[in-house]
């Protein structure tokens, strides 16, 4: 009979005898690794990293990023729906203050602006009413009432006056005379009647209602007026077109870019600074610049605004700096990301030291002095530093000072050591 085999296969199709020959390698290293840290602990040296003190030019920088913005700059926007007629100009034209750039189609524009017009003209025509007691047809045929009543009131008033001469005479009757009194009366009647209609045509309510349309109906038309203005896009500036992100027959909504005019040859840059570099910011300090879409290339700027207040923005707290930056060719184009570093301390002919040999021990920063085989801790006093290198004093050049141990073992003050490569 066949030998049954013990060796049953895994998921993913090994052995439990594979599995075990994979082991022993790995056990077989974690034995070398231990047995040399043990050999390290018994002779009681550690393997460190360690540099010199140098003498040299260190320069102190924040880096960070930027946004660019133009000094003088124009955006035109759709000011309603429409679509795009005609455009005069391409990206990178040179235009002039008052230059038309593009025009919408302003049809509905224009109708808008003709049914405000005429809302206007009624609301005018009502309020003349008001003022004149009426409508100038309304006036006219009351004048024309008004001038015969008038006539009529006259011809009574004479009338009334021959009959009472006639009457001291005998030759009318006292009847004849009321009979003419009757009828002046009614003649000044209507007089003051059609004299009052003038006047009381209209109650104050109806005034201030007929005052208020005329109002509303005049700011409609101004804005629509307005709005027909903006339809032929005009620059406010002398500049560059750096952008124009329609074309002729496309359709725009309220609020739509249409078209950006800048003066480029001196544009601003906004820079986000950290809340713990504030301090060390201050105006007239030289900024670099540079873009990742032209590598190698960097202008150079100055602070000329430091931050009075700290925002937040995304999950930093920030104070926001503004960058004169003189860009003569063109190339730095608003509203793109820049790298910013700015320049806020420069030493010539100082000692330093790798930012990763200096520590700190309350209020007191050190380094370790490699010597004879062991490391003593040294206070030192720090200055000015950059991303990689610390000024410092209390130190001669060309000091051994320690960075790190290989084993990562903590460095003490004493402890034996061998610098790598050594």
């Amino acid at each position: 009979m066949a030998a049954t085999s013990h060796n049953h296969l895994n998921g993913n199709g090994i052995g439990h005898g594979g599995r075990r020959s994979m082991l022993v390698p790995g056990i077989l290293l974690l034995a070398v690794i231990v047995g040399a840290t043990m050999l390290v602990t018994r002779k009681g040296t550690s393997s460190i990293r360690a540099d010199r003190v140098q003498r040299g030019s260190l320069t102190a920088t924040i880096s960070t990023n930027g946004k660019v913005e133009p000094v003088a700059d124009f955006q035109a926007h759709a000011p309603i729906s429409t679509t795009v007629q005609k455009i005069y100009v391409k990206a990178g034209d040179h235009v002039k203050k008052g230059q038309i750039l593009l025009t919408l189609d302003d049809a509905s524009v224009r109708a808008q602006s003709a049914r405000a017009f005429a809302q206007l003209k009624t609301a005018q025509a009502e309020q003349a009413a008001v003022q004149n007691g009426g409508s100038r047809e309304e006036v006219i045929n009351r004048q024309s009432q008004l001038v015969k009543a008038q006539a009529d009131r006259d011809a009574a008033q004479r009338n009334l006056a021959a009959l009472q001469k006639l009457l001291q005479s005998g030759a009318a009757s006292p009847a004849e005379v009321q009979a003419a009194e009757n009828q002046l009366r009614v003649s000044e009647a209507a007089v003051s009647s059609l004299q009052q209609t003038g006047t009381q045509r209209y109650s104050p309510q109806d005034a201030t209602r007929v005052q208020a349309s005329e109002k509303e109906a005049q700011a409609t038309y101004d804005a629509a007026q307005a709005t027909l203005g903006q339809t032929n896009i005009r620059s406010d500036v002398e500049g560059t077109v750096y952008s124009l992100p329609v074309r002729e027959g496309t359709f725009v909504n309220p609020g739509d870019l249409l078209v950006g005019v800048a003066e480029l040859k001196t544009i601003e840059v906004r820079a986000f600074i950290d809340e713990p570099d504030l301090g060390r910011l201050s105006q007239g300090e030289q900024v670099n610049v540079s873009w990742d879409a032209l590598p190698g290339r960097t202008w150079t700027g100055t602070v000329t605004r430091v931050p009075s207040t700290v925002v937040t923005r995304g999950t930093r707290m920030v104070g926001e700096i503004l960058v004169n930056v003189p860009n003569d060719d063109g190339k730095l184009l608003p509203n793109i990301n820049v790298t910013v570093s700015i320049i806020t301390a420069q030493k010539n002919d100082v000692i330093t030291v790798p930012r990763e040999a200096v520590r700190q021990d309350g209020g007191d920063k050190y380094v370790y002095v490699v010597a004879d085989g062991h490391i003593k801790r040294q206070n030192i006093q720090t200055g000015i530093s950059n991303l990689t290198r610390v000024e410092i004093s209390g130190l001669p050049e060309k000091t051994l000072v320690a960075l790190n141990s290989l084993n990562m073992q903590p460095l003490q003050d004493g402890m034996k050591v061998k610098v790598a490569g050594q």
